[in-house]
């Protein structure tokens, strides 16, 4: 019973930062545009919220909790949008291919990452020695009193509040693409954008803030590795997979944020399955990091048999709008 607990809580553990990832990266699909940059950008989130609790933590001799933790979340938000703008002026404006552009992103995002970790872990005396505790302590902190209830209170309340966040976003990103015009208008925007063109609908608008936010939501999930998952340290290349797997997400979530909550969580079991498979090899171990990719195949392949519209991606995915004159 002690083994399943805490398996399903290092499986929920694992899936925050990937839900983060795939709740940003259906928001910014579901306008048209096909991010392969969410990795680098859940990189760039995370440094960037690490450096500004760090520089917060060591220009303060008593530093407070909350404020690094305001600093941190604030730091990756206008660092994880700029990436989605810097995305989104390429291949909205500039009409660039989009593929090209998500994976030079990434490669950036990751040097980004490595290169300030590596800077900020000489200024603190060497790898490994980066010190935010006092911030990462807040956003660790649990719920007070329902954290202390008998089973119940590990498996649900135990964890810190971007764990929360992330499924509270997932929720309401569905309601807002489901339920309000807007939602129906970004939705009309990545089916068709030259119907929503002549609907009156502005195609770059709804494009450039989708593309945005999706980034700032997906950059949450590098905050919530480094802070709450690792303790407020950095390791480079340390997020492994993770942002690959929150785009295998999107496809198993069928475009829904909500379905990526539960996907999410088994993701996050079949991550870490092989560590509580006895017997195992080193190579089966690496069969078994496989089985969320597997999965994600199987879905897409049954999805595509069904061929139901609302399990398909938007049907201008990937592609630039080019406005005709009219």
């Amino acid at each position: 019973m002690n083994l399943l607990m805490t398996f399903i809580q290092k499986a929920i553990g694992q899936g925050v930062a990937i839900l983060f990832g795939a709740t940003g990266e259906i928001v910014t699909e579901k306008s048209g545009n096909l991010n392969l940059g969410i990795p680098g950008i859940m990189y760039m989130g995370g440094i960037s919220g690490l450096m500004g609790a760090f520089f917060y933590e060591n220009g303060k001799e008593n530093p407070n909790g909350f404020v690094g933790l305001l600093i941190a979340f604030l730091a990756t938000l206008i660092v994880s949008a700029l990436g989605g703008l810097i995305y989104s002026f390429l291949t909205i404006t500039l009409r660039a291919n989009q593929n090209v552009v998500g994976l030079a992103l990434t490669t950036f995002g990751v040097g980004f990452g490595n290169f300030f970790g590596g800077s900020i872990s000489k200024l603190a005396g060497g790898v490994g020695q980066i010190s935010v505790q006092t911030t990462a302590a807040a956003f660790r902190a649990k719920i007070p009193g329902l954290s202390a209830i008998p089973v119940i209170g590990d498996l649900l309340f135990s964890y810190g509040f971007l764990t929360y966040l992330s499924v509270i976003l997932a929720v309401c990103m569905t309601y807002f693409l489901k339920k309000t015009r807007r939602g129906l208008n970004l939705r009309a925007v990545g089916e068709s954008p030259a119907t929503a063109d002549a609907a009156g609908i502005n195609v770059s608008k709804y494009k450039y803030i989708a593309t945005v936010t999706g980034a700032a939501i997906a950059g949450l999930g590098g905050l919530y590795f480094v802070m709450e998952y690792l303790g407020g340290t950095w390791s480079n290349n340390g997020f492994g997979d993770r942002g690959w797997l929150a785009i295998a997400l999107v496809i198993l979530a069928l475009w829904n944020p909500d379905h990526s909550i539960w996907g999410s969580f088994l993701f996050g079991g079949l991550y870490i399955l092989y560590i509580y498979l006895p017997g195992l090899t080193r190579a089966t171990q690496e069969l078994c990091k496989m089985l969320p990719y597997v999965v994600t195949i199987i879905v897409l392949v049954i999805t595509s048999k069904r061929n139901k519209q609302e399990n398909q991606p938007p049907a201008s995915l990937g592609e630039a709008y080019f406005r005709e004159d009219r």
